[in-house]
Order: structure tokens, then sequence, then C-alpha cells
């Protein structure tokens, strides 16, 4: 089942769920007991908005070899995690917004796993029993401020750098799926996941022995090799086959 989170109209946000391209309103608690109305209003008439509100966003960096090496960077041993603010939360089809602190922003396409129970020190043969479905996300980064940081927190937490959807797939199968990233529809990026460092059993057993986990957080599980530069009046897609689409335009900040 496809999951969305919009708008229709002036209208209050709602959940919803998809079938053939039509939209049914979801009544009840997403994350317990709810009930799918008919899925009768055209998909072309509502703003789709992001999936989810999260309580957290954990990141996981170099998780793809090849991304480290193009950023000379050694694979790590155990996995390397970093959080993004809900803040930075940005709705399908809407600008990626370019700091002026900046002057090098980049794209990195992921797959991201939205969580679906609390769990703490959760086994890896039972982190499917956490997973409510999974999305596409788009890990923007400010490569230079990364850089001389040293801390991720600035380079990953501007307004904008975290857009991700356009809806939640609770029957998506994660093991090997190409994830591709176009700008102006030159291809940048692809990957299957079948080719993470760590697994998503492995992250989610990894995360939850450090922190909580909640329902509606999200774990970005890495990106593949093939980052580069975002510009004023690009068109960034992720895709993920199987999956969806994430379509986002680039503009510079107010």
């Amino acid at each position: 089942m496809r999951i969305v989170r919009y708008q229709q109209g002036n209208e209050a946000p709602r959940y919803g769920w998809v079938f053939e391209d039509k939209v049914g309103e979801i009544e009840g608690e997403l994350f317990g007991v709810y009930r799918r109305r008919e899925a009768s209003l055209p998909l072309e008439e509502v703003r789709l908005l992001a999936p989810v509100l999260p309580g957290k966003i954990i990141c996981v960096g170099r998780n793809y070899v090849e991304h480290a090496r193009e950023h000379g960077a050694e694979v790590p041993k155990i996995p390397l995690i970093f959080l993004k603010p809900p803040s930075a939360i940005l709705n399908p089809g809407e600008p990626i917004l370019l700091p002026p602190q900046s002057q090098q922003v980049e794209h990195e396409a992921e797959l991201v796993v939205v969580i679906g129970r609390r769990g703490k020190n959760i086994l890896p043969e039972q982190a499917r029993e956490y997973i409510f479905g999974y999305t596409v996300g788009n890990d923007v980064t400010a490569r230079d401020l990364q850089r001389s940081d040293g801390q991720w927190t600035r380079a990953k937490g501007f307004d904008t750098f975290c857009p991700f959807g356009p809806w939640i797939d609770t029957e998506f199968d994660p093991s090997d799926a190409v994830i591709t990233c176009r700008v102006n529809g030159q291809l940048r990026q692809m990957g299957s996941t079948r080719e993470m460092v760590f697994s998503v059993p492995t992250l989610i057993a990894f995360i939850s022995s450090v922190m909580t986990l909640e329902p509606g957080d999200l774990i970005f599980t890495g990106t593949p090799a093939g980052v580069g530069p975002l510009q004023e009046g690009d068109v960034v897609e992720v895709e993920i086959e199987g999956l969806g689409k994430l379509r986002n335009p680039v503009a510079k900040a107010g």
C-alpha cells in the first residue's frame, strides 16, 4: 500500500492511500488503528506533502563503498550516523534553497526507512517488525561546509535540505532496487540497494542500541557514488526502482 500525506485546496493536511492514481482518506491513527475510505479523489487534484512528520531523522554516512572512495574516505567499520533536524524537511515538488553560506551544495539519492513501532535494542532478525515502509529521499549536503566544519550538522541541516516522498510504500522490497539521481535529465548517480555496506536490519539494530526509535522516525540509509553539485534553476530527480520518484527544483535562498 502506498500512503501519502496530502492537502486539497486550503483544507488541513490529511493522510491517505493511493490506488490507481486516486487517493482515499485514512481515518484514525496511521501507526495504530485506522480505516481506509474509498480512493476516489484524483491524485492530480491534491498537493502531496512530505508523507510523514518524523520526530527525528537519522542518516547513515559512507554506506556505499564507491561513495566513500570518491571522497577519499575509509568505509566505516560500524555505521556512521548523524542527524538532520525536522526543520530541514521539504515537500515533493518544492524548491531546494541554496544558502548563501555555501558554494557547493550537492545531491545524495537515498532509500529511506520509515519506522512504524517504538523500539530499543532491536535485534537484526526482529528489525522488519519495526518497519512501517520505505520512501525516497535526497540528503542534500553543503559539501564545502562539511569539509570545513568537521562536524556535519550545519552542512546537512539547512532548511529544505531534507526532501523525501512522494509516498510511503508498505510493501516495498529493499533487497535489490536500483537508485538513480538525474539533474536536468542527466544521469548523475546509479547504484543498487544490494551494495549497501550495512543492511537495513543491521542499521536498525545499531541505531536502536543508541537511541529509542519512535513511529514515524526516518532512517536515510546512505547514497551511491556520483554525488554532484546543484545550481540555481536545476531540477533534481531521485528515483528508486519499484518505489517512486522524488522531484525538486533548485533555487537560491531569498
